[in-house]
């Protein structure tokens, strides 16, 4: 019995002990081919990150900065879009754009000529400030070009559809609700232009959704209300079109 346990012991024991001889040359504990999985793995996490498109704004980064997550980062863009576009209200488009190429070109000028003085007095060689951001590789591949276009393409055809379905009239409902919707832009035309409608979206957009989020229990149960009397209004008038009903009918 002794003899038949120490047979049945001694593959696994022999086993282990030449499972451990790779490890103990160097005293690292790690196997070569761990140390060149590692690199290899990092490799191609980064070839497999960096040929993925990067999109300028996620849906999460326009959602926090409406939401005012970062009030910093919400002022500023709400106070820059603000103030643009009062200027485009007060100037025109060229005056806007000519001022604002003026105020940056002054900033960088002005910031180049202050450390080239101070490089020459204290005699250092620390080269062109803006080194980091002209070494930056900006430009655009052809890959990415035609990714955008791809997704860009996408949502003009479904534009091209939606208006062909609502100016050949496929559903006479639709098209009746974009004329009446048209008919009120005209009386908002005549009161605000352009500029005003922007001005005014820009206030809805960065106040409406916090608005939203504080008081959503109370304005969900009054839009519900608005959305079942509209819904009954539209039945009604799908009813008595004889159209419609017969459509629905079959």
């Amino acid at each position: 019995m002794a003899e038949l346990a120490a047979a049945t012991q001694s593959p696994s024991v022999s086993s282990s002990s030449s499972g451990a001889e790779p490890s103990a040359p160097g005293g690292g504990g790690g196997s070569p081919g761990a140390k060149s999985c590692g690199s290899s793995c990092a490799d191609s996490f980064v070839s497999s990150s960096s040929s993925q498109p990067v999109s300028l704004f996620s849906t999460s980064q326009v959602h926090d900065l409406i939401f005012w997550r970062d009030v910093k980062k919400t002022g500023f863009v709400f106070g820059t879009t603000l103030i643009m576009l009062l200027s485009l209200a007060a100037f025109s488009v060229i005056s806007v754009v000519s001022y604002l190429i003026l105020a940056l070109l002054s900033v960088t000028i002005s910031f180049r000529v202050y450390k080239s003085v101070i490089q020459a007095v204290q005699k250092s060689e620390e080269g062109h400030p803006f080194k980091a951001y002209l070494d930056v590789d900006i430009t655009l591949s052809s890959e990415a070009f035609h990714n955008y276009m791809n997704a860009a393409m996408v949502h003009v055809n479904k534009a091209l559809k939606l208006l062909i379905r609502l100016f050949l009239v496929e559903d006479l409902v639709d098209s009746l609700k974009l004329a009446v919707f048209m008919w009120l832009m005209t009386y908002v035309g005549a009161v605000f232009n352009g500029i005003t409608l922007l001005i005014l979206a820009d206030l809805l957009v960065f106040s409406v959704p916090i608005v939203y989020e504080k008081y959503k229990t109370q304005i969900d149960h009054y839009v519900g209300i608005a959305r079942d009397q509209t819904k009954s209004i539209v039945e009604k008038i799908q009813a008595k079109l004889p159209g419609i009903a017969k459509k629905k009918a079959e």
